[in-house]
Formats: C-alpha cells, sequence, structure tokens
C-alpha cells in the first residue's frame, strides 16, 4: 500500500486525513499546528518533523493549504525531497496560474501530479463525504482514486491538470456570490417585517431557492451558529482568486467585483474569521434590522 503524507490538518484537511488514516492507509502528518498533528497520530499517523522528512517518507503526498502563497513553498520543499515516480495531490483552493506552474515542476521532477480541490463543507470532509474536483492524467487519476473514495463520496475527473482548480473556482464563484444574494434578499424580508419560516417556503418553492439558502443557510446562520466552517477570510481570498483567473482569460465578472467589495466590508468591520453564511448578519446590521433566526 502507498505511504501517504498530508501536509495541511485544518478545518477540511484534518477531516479527511482522519478517514485515510481509519481506512488504514499508513500515513505520515505535518502542519504548523501542533493539535491537529497529536489527533492524527492519536489513531495511528506518523507526525513529521518537516515538509522535506515527510517527502523523503511518502509515496504520495497531500497539500491542502489556505492559499497559492503557502502552497508554492511547500510544492517546493516537496518536490525538492520527493522520489522520481512520486504523486503529488493539491486539494487547496489557488488560481490557475499556480497549479499550472506546479504541474509543470512535478513532471520535470519525474512526480506525478492531480489537482483535486474540494466542495462542500467541513461537516462533510469529517463524515467521508467531500466532492472532488480532479484534474490529472488518466494514470495519475486511477492512482488518486483510492485516496479521494477514502476521503470523499463524489468525485469528477474534470480533465487535464488545472481542470480541477479552475473548475473549483466556478462553483466556489457561484457558492459565495449566493451568501451575499441570499444576506440582501433575507435583510430586506426582515426589513418588510415578513415572517422567516413563511418566506423560506415560498423561495424553496421557487426558482429562487439554492444550496446555501436550503442546505447550508439552517444548520449555520440561521441557527445562531458562525464558527467557520468556511471563513469570510478565505471567502473574500477565493473571490480575489476568481477575479483575478477572470481577468486573465477577459471574462468579466461584474457582479463577483461587487460581491468581494462586501465581503471586504465584513472583514473591514471585524468579521472575517466568521463562517461565510454571517454575511446575513452583517448586511442586517448594515440595514439596521434583526438578523432572523430559525425556532
Amino acid at each position: 500500500m502507498e505511504k501517504i503524507g498530508f501536509i495541511g490538518l485544518g478545518n477540511m484537511g484534518g477531516g479527511m486525513a482522519s478517514n485515510l488514516r481509519r481506512k488504514q492507509f499508513p500515513m505520515m502528518v505535518y502542519d504548523i499546528n501542533p493539535r491537529p498533528v497529536a489527533m492524527l497520530v492519536e489513531i495511528g499517523a506518523e507526525s513529521a518533523d518537516d515538509v522535506a522528512s515527510l517527502a523523503r517518507a511518502s509515496s504520495i503526498a497531500i497539500t491542502m493549504l489556505p492559499g497559492p502563497r503557502e502552497v508554492a513553498a511547500t510544492a517546493a520543499a516537496l518536490l525538492a525531497n520527493m522520489a522520481p515516480g512520486s504523486l503529488l495531490i493539491d486539494m487547496s483552493t489557488v488560481d490557475p496560474e499556480t497549479t499550472d506552474a506546479l504541474a509543470a515542476a512535478a513532471a520535470a521532477k519525474g512526480v506525478g501530479f492531480v489537482d483535486a480541490p474540494v466542495g462542500r463543507l467541513a461537516a462533510h470532509a469529517q463524515r467521508g463525504e467531500s466532492l472532488f474536483m480532479v484534474g490529472g492524467s488518466p494514470a495519475d487519476f486511477a492512482r488518486a482514486m483510492p485516496l479521494l473514495e477514502a476521503m470523499g463520496s463524489t468525485i469528477h475527473h474534470c480533465g487535464g491538470p488545472g481542470a480541477g482548480t479552475r473548475t473549483k473556482l466556478v462553483n466556489n464563484y457561484l457558492a459565495i456570490i449566493l451568501c451575499q444574494l441570499n444576506a440582501e434578499a433575507l435583510s430586506l424580508s426582515q426589513g418588510f417585517g415578513l415572517n422567516l419560516e413563511t418566506t423560506l417556503e415560498v423561495l424553496h418553492g421557487t426558482t429562487a431557492t439554492n444550496g446555501q439558502l436550503k442546505v447550508n443557510w439552517p444548520n449555520k446562520v440561521l441557527k445562531g451558529d458562525t464558527a467557520p466552517g468556511f471563513a469570510i477570510d478565505l471567502a473574500h481570498k477565493d473571490l480575489s482568486l476568481i477575479l483575478q483567473a477572470a481577468n486573465a482569460a477577459r471574462v468579466p465578472l461584474p457582479v463577483a467585483a461587487a460581491a468581494r467589495e462586501a465581503f471586504s466590508a465584513a472583514r473591514a468591520q471585524g468579521h472575517g474569521g466568521l463562517d461565510f453564511s454571517a454575511m446575513l448578519d452583517v448586511q442586517c446590521r448594515l440595514a439596521g434590522v434583526t438578523p432572523p433566526r430559525l425556532g
């Protein structure tokens, strides 16, 4: 069985690494935060002293990191120490340029490469129900498949290297924009003095319904839980990546630009660490109405 090295044990990565280990994959882990490392060691993983030692000990290395800067630095250390014939899987959300550069650097070292960014939420990652958008050659995709199946329930091979990253940006564009649209709609509902439950019944019965409003928000902000599953800071980062990639492709996204400024305002008010569903509370306070809650 392949020896797995896993770097990045945050809200998403920690759950996915735990599922790999519980399914008996030999694993070495590394994170700058010692707490999740200790939790993985308790269920049988090894702790790496640094990225280089993890790379030398692993036939497959996985990264799940906050953004392009962290991915580029970590990947450079990995590729300097991984043996030819190894496989690098990056599951982070980054810009296409970072993924393309990483794929080229891996190929130059004789290392396979797969970009497999993640859909769904931290709760899904904990349960092994993540969705993966995968870019890679057929051979590298096939090699990564047993690991992806151990961590998720839905896997899409989107194309060659870089296709996963680009698909993730399209997905996150809609997911994040919907938070701002929903926030404005429900703050308007509150301003009108409407009943929240009745309003939601109407919205869910028409084409206005969407996954954030119907699936995510009732379990987060609408029940008063704004602990970060996916933080406003990360959503703002993703919108910035989306706009950067769209500009490079000469695709105008005026709604994305407006939404990023709303998320910028939320961060300026000190709300960047809250769940991105908390944009509802930010919008309601801006409108001078009470943030609605179910039940």
